[in-house]
């Protein structure tokens, strides 16, 4: 799924890298535990959380994640917005609730990974 597609179904703000709406994911994952993103995701996934700090990016960067979506209205803040910048990453912001938001990603046809119990 392109990242486009993406932000068309959770009707999302694009808050950075908009220059790279046309990556392709393969994975999804909604976490605010880092340690979870860290353990369980694989495949250029895109991350969902309500989690705002800079860590959040510092983990999607470890594990080549590509887009960040922040679900409940959250606001990066301006050093996470540079360090995502950095590193191409696109960050998005949507109002639905982790819940919702993952949920018609996967009715969309973006799968969460396959390995994770």
């Amino acid at each position: 799924m392109k990242i486009r597609q993406i932000q068309e179904l959770l009707d999302a703000e694009i808050v950075c890298g908009d220059d790279h709406l046309d990556r392709e994911v393969y994975s999804a994952c909604g976490s605010d535990m880092m340690s979870d993103v860290l353990a369980y995701v694989k495949d250029q996934a895109v991350l969902l959380t309500g989690l705002v700090n800079t860590q959040v990016v510092r983990t999607a960067e470890m594990m080549d994640m590509v887009c960040i979506v922040f679900v409940r209205s959250k606001v990066p803040t301006q050093e996470m917005l540079d360090l995502a910048k950095e590193n191409d990453m696109v960050l998005l912001k949507t109002k639905k609730r982790m819940y919702e938001a993952c949920g018609k990603l996967y009715a969309g046809g973006l799968v969460g990974n396959k390995t994770a119990k």
